[in-house]
């Protein structure tokens, strides 16, 4: 029987971002999944959005015997601590390294990892499971849409897959992709050539949606090239906001010669090229973009969804910043509701003062952000969650959340979902688990970039930017980079980085 050792570890690091990721945060998951090991990853990664849920049914599907190590994810921040990167990488390599006799090694990984004390935190555990399997077994990744791949990663494996939707609802297709490829490597025995290409520009990630132009040709164009010839072809647009040389834009192709990678790599990576002013749009600052969804609500029968995009959990930010909630506050919103500020202090005050109290608070604003501060406020409380519900939307795809102690808080018209763990609002029933039923907004704020348009879209009648204070910037080039590789260019059309230029300003504050 064919016998493959799997395991993950996923981790989008923004090394610009307020806080770290410890061991703990990949032991809970945040909005992953908790960490599984052994027997467990094999019984519980299942039925879910993530890469290694889609591998483990093809994988059985196919008669091969799975040695499981390790998996976990912690939610997106800044770099992950040196202790943790050591001992989850140390339980993937030991559990490759005891599964006796194994004839591949599949891993589920995000791309965009950085850790304390080293810079490719994929490239490096992927080097070390090479070492222990040798040169001759096939050893194939799934990654993220948001990977920032590098040379060592391309290197050391036989073959790197990318998700091709944000938001991501194809995680687990992804996994079931690396199934099929890695089948093909074991019944041809054949090594495909690779080819990488870097892009020479940051794609801000507001612009990166694959429903929407450009995306949507470039990846159409991806999958029309795949052939026998080229068997998998992979777009990676990038983190841009991890400060080392490789972070960026990809193009990686896998071909039967160098001659078919390069030519895949070369034609989609030019029709990247070709678009490079398109990747831009419209980002209101708060208080322009609530007067804007308050008038355009008046005319709308659905909900106007606002994306908090610079304080985005998803891409690093603590959840917790304030501007939006200032702004609605300020223009009179009515009807509004935002989520999730994460906030444990006031959750616990809400849950000590019960249903129906009024509740002085100064919520959220402790990261630290420049621009940013608690909002202090007498709030109403709504309704107290031990904040655990199903997530079905098409993004989380059926996880168990767990945010802690959790309230709706209610100040004027406006009401506020406050969590004590975070994860991104990119699910109807973030709202829905603590009483607000979002179809019924006139106005939704969400602290995410992209991923809540899997769910948010079919209610919304439009959806809008706003940038305030948050550590994940909408304009690339406003973040202070001291390593990028020289001449990458820091947002579409921007001005190129050389290692002697002075940083740009670090407030992310607009407006």
């Amino acid at each position: 029987m064919t016998r493959i050792a799997v395991g993950g570890f996923l981790h989008e690091t923004n090394t610009f971002a307020p806080t770290k990721a410890t061991y703990d945060g990949f032991l809970h998951g945040g909005g992953w999944p908790p960490m599984r090991e052994g027997a467990k990853l094999l019984e519980k990664m299942r039925n879910i959005n993530v890469g290694i849920a889609g591998f483990i049914p093809a994988a059985e599907a196919l008669g091969w015997e799975l040695v499981p190590t390790i998996w976990c994810a912690a939610s997106p921040s800044a770099h992950v601590t040196t202790d943790a990167y050591e001992r989850v990488a140390k339980a993937i390599v030991d559990g490759v390294r005891a599964a006796g006799v194994i004839d591949a090694v599949y891993l589920d990984l995000h791309g965009a990892m950085v850790a304390e004390h080293i810079d490719d935190g994929e490239g490096e555990i992927i080097a070390r499971v090479r070492q222990v399997i040798g040169g001759d077994l096939p050893l194939v990744v799934s990654l993220d849409l948001h990977a920032n791949v590098t040379p060592q990663m391309v290197e050391q494996s036989d073959a790197l897959i990318a998700y091709r939707t944000y938001p991501h609802i194809d995680m687990a297709d992804t996994g079931r992709a690396a199934a099929r490829h890695l089948a093909l490597l074991l019944r041809s025995g054949h090594r495909f050539a690779k080819a990488f290409r870097q892009i020479p520009f940051l794609i801000p990630i507001s612009w990166q949606c694959t429903n929407d132009e450009p995306c949507k040709s470039i990846y159409a164009k991806l999958v029309a090239l795949e052939s026998d010839a080229i068997p998998t072809l992979s777009f990676a647009p990038g983190f841009p906001a991890a400060d080392f040389p490789d972070c960026g834009a990809s193009v990686f192709a896998y071909g039967r010669t160098q001659a078919d990678a390069d030519a895949a790599a070369d034609q989609i990576a030019a029709l990247i090229a070709s678009h490079e002013g398109d990747f831009h749009g419209r980002i209101f600052a708060p208080d322009e973009g609530v007067r804007f969804a308050m008038e355009a609500a008046q005319r709308a029968s659905k909900p106007i969804v606002i994306a908090d995009t610079q304080d985005n959990p998803g891409a690093g930010g603590d959840s917790d910043t304030t501007g939006m909630l200032r702004a609605l506050v300020r223009n009179s919103a009515s009807n509004a509701a935002l989520g999730v500020i994460v906030d444990p202090e006031s959750a616990r005050a809400a849950h000590a003062a019960g249903p129906g109290a009024i509740v002085r608070l100064a919520l959220g604003g402790k990261s630290g952000i420049p621009g940013d501060a608690p909002f202090e406020h007498n709030f109403v409380v709504e309704k107290l969650s031990d904040g655990k519900f199903l997530a079905p939307g098409p993004y989380f795809g059926g996880s168990m959340m767990n945010l802690g102690p959790s309230a709706c808080l209610r100040v004027g018209g406006v009401r506020v979902v406050v969590g004590s763990r975070k994860a991104q609002l990119a699910d109807q029933a973030m709202f829905r688990f603590v009483g607000i039923e979002p179809t019924e907004q006139s106005i939704l704020v969400n602290k995410s970039s992209m991923h809540f348009r899997a769910d948010f879209e079919p209610i919304a009648e439009k959806i809008i930017i706003c940038a305030a204070p948050g550590a994940m910037p909408a304009d690339t080039s406003t973040l202070p980079w001291t390593r990028l590789r020289a001449g990458v260019r820091l947002k579409p059309n921007g001005i190129p980085f050389t290692p002697a230029m002075k940083s740009p300003s670090t407030s992310p504050a607009i407006g």
